[in-house]
């Protein structure tokens, strides 16, 4: 993907790096955790190697990825969230200031797929509610806020059917997560974290869109002042 790349890198003419948040979303063992370690460990195994079962997440970890945009560094913060009904609501609500969404299901799971409406209701509703508190804190009405939002800054959303190795044990056909895709008018892939199959693409898609959006993310200021205990939110464009 243009403007993207991995690594840690010399640019950004000694600033901090950016602090970009990404959710996983979806159902238990559709295989977020996974793809998080896939993309973020470059300890994985290769393509094709057997890999060991995870467990389910237990409520939240996350993972940093560092990359570089247009000779910016940027460090993605990955939160892997638990799927289980009796951690929902500890789920979304990690959902607050995030800038993206990682929606996954499970390709030989029906109701993963099913349930993915439910996940993206959950984000909308998060990100109602950051524009009401935002309207109330600067004396905007929500109209006012909601209209600078759409004008660009509101989240991204990339749709994953994940499990695309087990093609024989498929029940969600790839057009209808084409067709979910187009309905909400979002990216989307099959992949596979087990072949490492679309993995990298679905990240560089979801960070480039974000970050090419000039949207409103964090100097990790924790790089070079250490005794700061807050991120002082700044544009980052």
């Amino acid at each position: 993907m243009a403007g993207l790349r991995q690594g840690h890198g010399q640019g950004g003419e000694g600033k901090p790096p950016l602090l970009v948040k990404i959710v996983m979303a979806g159902e238990s063992c559709v295989g977020k955790t996974s793809i998080v370690r896939r993309y973020t460990e470059s300890g994985s195994p290769h393509a094709g190697a057997p890999t060991s079962s995870y467990l389910a997440t237990i409520g939240i970890d996350f993972k940093i990825k560092p990359v570089m945009f247009n000779d910016t560094r940027v460090k993605l913060q990955i939160w892997d969230t638990a799927g289980q009904e009796r951690f929902h609501t500890l789920s979304t609500s990690y959902f607050r200031g995030a800038q993206g969404f990682v929606l996954v299901y499970d390709i030989t799971n029906l109701d993963s797929f099913q349930s993915i409406t439910s996940w993206m209701r959950d984000i909308h509703e998060t990100v109602i509610i950051e524009y009401q508190n935002h309207a109330a804190l600067h004396s905007y009405t929500l109209e006012m806020w909601w209209k600078d939002k759409k004008a660009g800054d509101e989240v991204d959303v990339i749709l994953l059917g994940n499990k695309c190795d087990k093609e024989s044990e498929r029940v969600v056909p790839k057009q209808k997560g084409e067709k979910l895709a187009w309905e909400h008018g979002i990216p989307f892939f099959e992949t596979s974290a087990k072949d490492n199959l679309n993995i990298e693409d679905a990240f560089s898609i979801l960070t480039t869109e974000i970050l090419e959006k000039k949207s409103c993310v964090l100097y990790d200021l924790d790089v070079v002042a250490l005794n700061e205990s807050k991120k002082r939110p700044c544009c980052a464009f």
